[in-house]
């Protein structure tokens, strides 16, 4: 028999002979729940837990070694065992400080005297000294009781000395690994194995060809690649097949050294959300590392340059960096410099969040007495050092390592000089998001070379940040001439409704009478609010606008104001500031000023006015364009911009820093978008150097800057021949029912959706660029827009008759604003809310359904629907039904059942579960049939103790040894009618109780209450329960669905 190599199976048979080979001991499934005394609620495997807590802990008192008490050794495993009632990421973070730190515990001492002494959990100077083991199907009881599902059994669980440390999810090779990021994620919430997340320090996921791996609690979006070239060491440990980049992964990740690296210094709570290092972040330390180590011949240490692209976490690698120093150099200093206000407060906000303390100096004074003191940490503006080198203040000590944030702008100059006199011996590091230019790569010598680098193009690649997508907007040619005009108004009118375009034109008509000087920034505004309208309002994200000047940032504001339709905000400095481009006029002085005094009457001054703008931006929902000259389009992060819009005149460093700010990562967002108003980039038809804003760089370091958003209209044909491709078979392509039928296989569904959810993201992106009409005739756009329409509504339509929950999740606002703007929403059949069989409306949407093989389809998916949702209130009674339901579903397809029939078995389906037994009653003994709880029990035991129901049932539970022995139980007509209330009392008397469905003291009672039962009726009747277990189970589970 051939082995499917890309099989689930095959790739955790791969992984665990992978981690063999790396030194890592194998504990079979059995052995794991063996080594957890069968007890699945718990995680860490305590024998070996205690033995590796004996053998790597020990004190000395006196010249004497001292192994720590057991008494000791059992407070520090309990220690561990952190309670989750505050959260699963607080326990973790108490947790993680434990393994990194150790504890402290005090001991008796021969003379009577008691000392307190240190205690690891893991050996981090001595890897060997500590064990390594791994586990697959690691079962894990959830903590919630109320699911039918009782446990999780993640595919691999690593452990360093019995803790349980890593987490992995296998996929096979056709399955996405976002996939298994979300089980990843799923497993981590409340009601699920948190009390195994809580000690989890890495996470992976991933199929044969795709890896990613991140930390306990990290959202989706932000797990990541690991980029290593370690091909000859997995040769030499892997014999018989090619090594993958899921073996990569794993090599790279958990090897033991590695490991540990990554545990102790690479792990980071920022505002309490845990983080651990890129690959990127990790190697760039090393270098730095091994160039600091050792001082040279002029008792100075070496220093150099690190070039990580904007958006790839470079403020969270100096913070690691620091870390690092800070642990592995005695007496050290780290001193971060940067060059701005609002990068200075964003470093030391960083160092805050990550609970790493940091002084932020004020003023000179602040930080002559700063460095002065004993503190070690400090971030500073560099134009404090000026008053630092006056008042002679020297500190010529090797140990002091200056961070220089954006130092391709400090490097030269008297503050540089400045800071040099400062400290003359101290190791300079210099951090740049911006590639050098040429011109600056002859003086990168004075940092000492460059480290390490992470170029835009890898980042992109990576998925750490997003490609921007480029698209020239030339005003000069609208305003050139009447026609030119013209041709505008016709494109910014496309896709709107005649009463859209009459107000429109209105706006026109006032635009043309006015100065030609003024043109300009008005049909920018209009461009700007057309563009926003149609593409980025009411979706979640925002843009920003960088001009020229305050004046004109001003006047834009103003602008937007008169039009209404979007609420901006303009950020600028204060008026005596030089910022951007600024005419020398009177009257613009005057309109600036009395602006000015406005923001400070409104805000108070400068700081809480940048503070309150910035905090609106970022995280309101109410400010949706920002409006900037110079601040805010450098070390900023609003994950939420999705367009730069450009009229300003930007090049070099500036340009890329600019573009930057719209390359953060954010669900739903695929691209960040840039609308160039000035040309700087013509028609991104040439090299990038090629242009003069930019002709200052190598080529090379500027690849994957930015995309031609033309290259990215073309594929809209790519996704739209998919669709086209999966419906291919079916012959009559104007019959809606035909795709219907089709969609009824689920893993087609599927597909349809993704294919869908690709095709709409394409076409809105097209849709919302002028350049389409370069990529396509208008006959090929009409036709993709009819396709988007036609499919929009089979969404609906099978929405309905498969009565499926289909939203695009993070799409779905794009998806229903792509409708809305380019489709027209009139001509969409709208999705809705899902109606339930029981919803008064139900009826009249199944009468919007055409035929009754769609409407039976819909009434059998929705009473499935309600089938699934009650099953665990009275498995028996619903199991019943769906198996009738599948019945219904057989004998149609096999041709034995008309359209017609269907329909009418299906409206029986919906009446028996309306009904809720009312029209069954009968069946139930007079004491019970009207309490819901106690006919569920009625039904479900009968399962086990009536001779008939047991003879038809293939899962019978109860044997009994001669046949007559069923007949006893017959003759007592009652028994299964007092079981059913014996078991009712029970849950009826738990439920009273405070939080009774998670407790697990009433959970052990309810258990040991059902168990009495059953062992009597075994003294009874003599009869034997073989999975009593599994009926338990069942009882419980009915118990708490009803009275929960």
């Amino acid at each position: 028999m051939s082995i499917d190599i890309s099989a689930e199976k095959q790739l955790q048979n791969n992984t665990i002979e992978l981690l063999k080979s790396m030194g890592y001991i194998f504990i079979s499934q059995e052995e794991n729940i063996s080594l957890r005394d069968g007890k699945l609620g718990e995680v860490i495997l305590k024998d070996i837990l205690v033995k590796q807590l004996q053998e790597i802990n020990s004190f000395d008192y006196k010249g004497i070694t001292y192994p720590f008490s057991s008494k000791n050794i059992a407070r520090a495993i309990s220690d561990l065992d952190e309670s989750l009632n505050e959260g699963l990421m607080t326990a973790n973070a108490k947790i993680s400080d434990q393994l990194i730190l150790g504890n402290s515990y005090q001991e008796e001492l021969i003379d009577g005297v008691k000392k307190s002494f240190s205690f690891k959990y893991i050996d981090f100077s001595n890897p060997l000294n500590n064990v390594y083991h791994f586990t697959e199907e690691f079962t894990v009881s959830r903590t919630t009781l109320n699911e039918t599902e009782k446990t999780r059994r993640p595919d691999i669980v690593l452990f360093i000395n019995g803790i349980p440390i890593c987490v992995v999810e296998l996929k096979k090779s056709s399955i996405d690994t976002e996939q298994g990021i979300s089980q990843m994620i799923r497993n981590q919430q409340k009601g699920e194995i948190e009390q195994l997340f809580k000690y989890v320090q890495l996470t992976l996921a991933g199929n044969n060809h795709s890896a990613k791996y991140a930390t306990t609690g990290t959202p989706k979006k932000f797990y990541a690649t690991w980029e290593e070239d370690v091909k000859e060491e997995l040769e030499k440990l892997i014999k018989d097949r090619m090594p993958s980049k899921l073996d990569s992964t794993i090599y790279s990740l958990f090897r033991k050294d590695r490991i540990l690296q990554l545990l102790h210094s690479f792990i980071i709570f920022d505002n309490k959300i845990k983080k651990v290092a890129r690959y990127q972040q990790f190697f760039a330390i090393g270098e730095i590392v091994k160039k600091i180590e050792k001082l040279d011949n002029t008792g100075r240490r070496g220093g150099g340059l690190i070039w990580h692209t904007q958006g790839s976490g470079k403020s969270l690698t100096m913070v690691m960096l620091t870390r690092v120093i800070k642990r592995e150099i005695l007496n050290s200093k780290v001193i971060v410099v940067t060059d701005r206000k609002d990068l200075d407060r964003q470093i030391h906000s960083t160092f805050r969040n990550s609970e790493i303390e940091a002084q932020r100096a004020k003023n000179g004074r602040h930080l002559i007495s700063l460095l002065q003191s004993g503190k070690t940490i400090i971030t500073t503006l560099i134009h404090k050092f000026e008053m630092v080198s006056k008042e002679k203040v020297i500190l010529d000590d090797p140990n002091i390592f200056i961070l220089v944030d954006e130092s391709h702008r400090t490097q030269g100059g008297n503050l540089n000089r400045a800071m040099k006199k400062v400290f003359p011996n101290s190791c300079y590091l210099g951090f740049t998001g911006t590639p050098l230019m040429k011109k600056e790569k002859s003086t990168i010598s004075k940092f000492g070379g460059l480290l390490h680098k992470y170029t835009i193009d890898q980042a992109v690649k990576d998925g750490a940040v997003l490609p921007l997508l480029y698209e020239g907007r030339l005003v000069e040619q609208w305003v050139s001439d009447e026609k030119g005009l013209q041709r505008r108004f016709d494109i910014i009118a496309r896709d709107l409704n005649e009463e859209q375009k009459r107000d429109l034109a209105r706006k026109w008509v006032k635009f043309q009478k006015i100065a030609s000087s003024e043109q300009r920034l008005e049909l920018i505004v209009l461009d700007i609010n057309s563009h926003f309208i149609k593409n980025i309002k009411d979706t979640g994200f925002k843009a920003m606008l960088a001009t020229s000047s305050k004046f004109e940032a001003i006047k834009y504001h103003k602008l937007f104001e008169e039009l209404g339709n979007i609420k901006t905000a303009f950020v600028i400095s204060p008026p005596d500031t030089r910022e951007g481009y600024e005419d020398i006029d009177n009257d613009n002085k005057t309109f600036i000023n009395e602006e000015w005094q406005k923001i400070i009457k409104q805000y108070g001054d400068e700081d809480r006015y940048l503070e309150k703008i910035k905090d609106e931006f970022i995280e309101g929902e109410e400010l949706e364009l920002l409006i900037v000259v110079d601040k805010l389009l450098t070390g900023f992060d609003a994950p939420r911009a999705t367009v730069l819009y450009i009229d300003k005149e930007l090049k070099e460093h500036n340009l890329l820093q600019a573009i930057a700010r719209v390359n953060r990562l954010y669900d739903g967002k695929d691209f960040g978008f840039i609308i160039d108003y000035r040309g700087l980039l013509g028609n991104l038809d040439k090299a990038l150097t090629s242009y003069s804003s930019l002709d200052g760089f190598d080529e090379e370091d500027l690849l994957g800057a930015v995309v031609d958003i033309k290259n990215e209209i073309a594929k809209l044909k790519t996704f739209y021949s998919y669709l086209e491709d999966l419906f291919k078979d079916i012959k009559n392509k104007n019959d809606q029912e035909s795709y219907e039928v089709f969609l009824s296989d689920v893993d087609k569904r599927k597909q349809f959706y993704e294919f869908l959810s690709n095709y709409a993201r394409a076409l809105k992106l097209s849709l919302s660029s002028d350049k389409i009409n370069e990529v396509f005739t208008d006959k090929e756009i009409s036709n993709y827009k009819a396709k988007m329409k036609f499919y929009a509504n089979l969404r609906t339509s099978i929405k309905i008759r498969y009565h499926e929950v289909v939203d695009f999740g993070k799409y779905e606002k794009q998806m229903q604003k792509l409708l809305d703007t380019f489709i027209g929403a009139n001509d969409v059949s709208q999705l809705t809310k899902l109606v339930n069989i029981f919803d008064e409306d139900f009826d009249s949407e199944i009468e919007r359904i055409v035929g009754d093989n769609a409407r039976a389809d819909a009434i059998l998916s929705a009473s499935t629907a309600i089938i699934n949702e009650r099953m665990e209130s009275n498995p028996a009674y619903y199991e019943k039904i769906a198996v009738r339901i599948q019945e219904i579903l057989d004998k149609y397809k096999d041709g034995r059942l008309s359209e017609e029939e269907k329909l009418k078995h299906a409206k029986d389906i919906r009446s028996m579960l309306m009904s809720e037994n009312n029209e069954n009653k009968n069946n139930y003994p007079d004491s019970i049939k009207n309490n819901k709880c106690a006919m569920a029990f009625y039904d479900n035991i009968g399962l086990y103790i009536n001779e008939k129901t047991n003879e038809s049932n293939h899962n019978t539970e109860l044997v009994a040894e001669p046949k007559a022995i069923y007949g006893e139980i017959k003759k007592e007509k009652n028994i299964t009618e007092n079981i059913a209330i014996k078991l009712n009392e029970i849950f009826k008397e738990v439920s009273k109780k405070p939080d009774w469905v998670n407790n697990s003291d009433v959970k052990n009672q309810i258990e040991g209450q059902i168990e009495d039962i059953l062992w009597d009726l075994e003294d009874k009747y003599n009869i034997q329960f073989e999975d009593a277990e599994a009926i338990i189970g069942r009882i419980r589970n009915i118990g708490i669905n009803n009275y929960s």
